[in-house]
């Protein structure tokens, strides 16, 4: 599983209330959250992301409340993975069970920058920026998140399984 794109990126503790305001919680439709992306944090996100495009950002990334709604909408906004140095443990299982692929490499978090392009092999763990030739090393997705992530979802993921 290979992805490429732009990078989008953010700083440290980006919480669940700016990746998805509280206010729009009363909708579960991922267009409609994805349409509200960020939009507290940073007003143009959701003009200037692209499908493929990839997030990176420091420490902590999706602290905050455990809602499932703030890896819903990164993933329907277009994102194809988030980097971050760490991630909130809740965020990081929930972006897992909905099928959005996320890395935790502090050095690519640190060193990549707006707007550079990225290449990113989950197989192997591999995040490449290909603006400045720079690699770096992750750790590769288990065979079983590899698995989930494809089906697009932990649900999906078990219905192919039954």
């Amino acid at each position: 599983m290979n992805v490429k794109g732009k990078v989008i990126k953010y700083g440290n503790n980006v919480d669940t209330d700016v990746i998805i305001p509280a206010r729009y919680l009363n909708t579960s439709d991922p267009t409609e959250l994805a349409s509200h992306c960020m939009e507290d944090l940073d007003d143009k996100f959701t003009q200037r992301v692209k499908k493929g495009d990839v997030l990176v950002a420091g420490k902590n990334f999706g602290c905050g409340s455990s809602r499932e709604h703030a890896p819903i909408s990164i993933k329907a906004s277009g994102i194809s993975c988030v980097i971050a140095e760490t991630f909130a443990r809740i965020f990081y299982r929930n972006s897992i069970n909905i099928g959005l692929p996320i890395l935790e490499c502090p050095e690519a978090a640190k060193d990549i920058k707006d707007n550079d392009q990225v290449e990113i092999d989950f197989d192997k763990g591999l995040i490449k920026n290909l603006t400045t030739g720079k690699s770096y090393q992750g750790q590769p997705f288990p065979g079983f998140m590899q698995e989930i992530i494809s089906s697009d979802g932990l649900i999906q993921y078990i219905k192919n399984s039954l």
